[in-house]
């Protein structure tokens, strides 16, 4: 282990790198030369003075918030004798089980080429350019026939992969005993229980004020709101992220969300912002890509036809496929199970210095992938302020919800938490489902890989996000899919197949969040 003194410098270290090649550092650097021209600065106290001045001027906040997000974003380092891959995925079995899945992903995408004789990549013709160009805030109206493309992966296929993950260093008898897990996920990992959720979750406790409980027209709004909007606008106006974050865990006002949001990402949609943005665009429209098949085949079959999403299906291409060109995000792939999966540049097969990322970004899209999207659309109209939160919520929660890992926001271990929090509290319901052929986890799934986007209104949808956020956690995706069950349970016992257990939770857009987590968590008789 780590003493804490020598993790503490090690995080400082790592901390000032990564700072020193931001804009913020040039930023701050032309600050304190322009503060040398000030009266005020003495040549004998020049460190302080100049410490002194970028604090009243408002860049020691900036630095703090730049600080506070890398914190938030990147683990704890590991010990100096570990090696890098423990830093991407402790445990070396879940190391194998995600590199074999990755060659699955890729061989299906390498299949599809070959099958429809399409070239992964390729430059579009110049009179395609100007077509793209012209039609950029109107994608939605294209209809490029796209029957023969296939999505390369389902939630149901990626499921299909956890159910057979194990443990080498674990006793695995197929005859049942008390090691086997009743579930589907047969991984020994550590999962919280209730007491530990309760004290993790505790903002949520029922004498808290909650948006999402008493902001509702029965409740009159001198007793919680019209304050915590009054406190929401002046942690706005102290632009501190660590306050934001605190605050946003009894929900956002809907006036207040997209600003707290970007506060607590650190995104400010700087002018170099939108210029690299551009930039991504402008590769969009010099470039074709097999995955912008795979991108626009996912928003027709999800997005377009949902109720509340279908407006934005032009902000979902842009953002989309954008994203898919932004090298950047191969940066979280440092801390990652996952590795972005290699292409060769034709005719040079095997090559390895004539290997590229591909896609450029590293993520092949999934079924469902733009749902990461469209709720952000509600919140931020403006594209290079939408790409950018949309990309920074990617790299911080939602990669962890298509990769196989041990980390505790980490799929695995949420299906984990959701099954063991069923059979310890429903046990009943959890034997009789299973029983009859209808695993929890079987219906659970896709709503938790979503983060439940497109299965909650969007009102309950933004405020679990909320929670998300503030607490830097996915845990709550698994807590709620337990409470969802636990509220249909009376039902659920009368089922007696599995597609009788899907149509009681076929409709989850009545549900109300808040009510739900704070009845599993706090009034259930532990």
């Amino acid at each position: 282990m780590l003493d804490p003194d020598s993790g503490l410098s090690l995080t400082i270290a790592r901390i000032v790198q990564r700072l020193k090649g931001s804009s913020l550092h040039s930023q701050l650097e032309r600050q304190a030369r322009v503060s040398l021209h000030n009266p005020e600065i003495k040549l004998e106290s020049l460190k302080e003075d100049i410490r002194d001045f970028l604090k009243t001027s408002g860049w020691e906040k900036k630095l703090q918030n730049a600080v506070y997000s890398e914190l938030n974003v990147f683990p704890s380092p590991c010990h100096p004798a570990a090696p890098p891959e423990h830093m991407k995925e402790p445990l070396a079995y879940m190391r194998k089980a995600q590199g074999s899945w990755e060659k699955r992903i890729l061989k299906s995408l390498n299949s599809m080429c070959t099958e429809l004789s399409i070239p992964l990549a390729q430059k579009r013709p110049v009179n395609e350019q100007k077509e793209l160009l012209n039609k950029w805030n109107e994608m939605g109206t294209d209809e490029p026939d796209l029957s023969l493309f296939r999505p390369v992966y389902a939630p149901k296929d990626f499921l299909e992969v956890l159910m057979n993950l194990r443990n080498p260093n674990y006793e695995n008898g197929e005859q049942p005993s008390f090691r086997n897990h009743l579930g589907l996920i047969q991984v020994p990992l550590k999962v919280k229980d209730i007491p530990e959720l309760k004290e993790d979750f505790s903002e949520l406790g029922l004498n808290i004020g909650q948006l999402g409980i008493d902001d509702s027209a029965q409740v009159p709004p001198e007793f919680f709101e019209n304050e915590h909007v009054r406190v929401g606008q002046k942690v706005l106006a102290e632009q501190d992220s660590a306050a934001a974050q605190q605050y946003v865990r009894q929900g956002c006002p809907t006036a207040l969300r997209a600003d707290l949001w970007a506060l607590i990402l650190n995104i400010s949609n700087q002018p170099e912002d939108i210029l690299y943005y551009e930039q991504l665009k402008s590769n969009v429209i010099q470039h074709d890509l097999l995955v912008d098949s795979l991108i626009y085949k996912d928003v027709k079959l999800t997005a377009s036809n949902d109720d509340y999403y279908f407006v934005f299906e032009d902000y979902l291409y842009q953002v989309l496929l954008c994203f898919s060109r932004d090298t950047s995000v191969l940066e979280h792939f440092s801390y990652s199970s996952a590795t972005p999966p290699k292409s060769y540049i034709r005719g040079k097969l095997g090559m390895e210095e004539y290997a590229v990322f591909y896609p450029p970004n590293g993520v092949i899209p999934f079924h469902g992938f733009s749902m990461y999207v469209a709720p952000l659309c509600f919140l931020y109209h403006e594209p290079s302020k939408l790409y950018q939160i949309f990309r920074e919520m990617y790299v911080r929660f939602f990669f962890r919800l298509h990769s196989i890992s041990s980390h505790p926001s980490g799929i695995v271990s949420l299906c984990l938490l959701f099954e063991t929090l069923l059979q310890t509290h429903l046990p009943q319901l959890f034997y009789h489902l299973r029983e009859i052929g209808a695993q929890p986890l079987r219906i659970s799934f896709k709503w938790m890989v979503r983060a439940f986007s497109g299965y909650l209104a969007t009102d309950q949808l933004l405020l679990l996000w909320d929670r998300i956020l503030g607490y830097n956690s996915l845990e709550i995706l698994a807590v709620l899919a337990a409470a969802v069950f636990a509220f249909r349970a009376v039902n659920l016992m009368e089922v007696t197949s599995l597609a009788a257990a899907e149509a009681v939770l076929a409709d989850l857009s009545t549900l109300k969040v808040m009510p739900l987590l704070q009845i599993f968590l706090f009034a259930t008789v532990t």
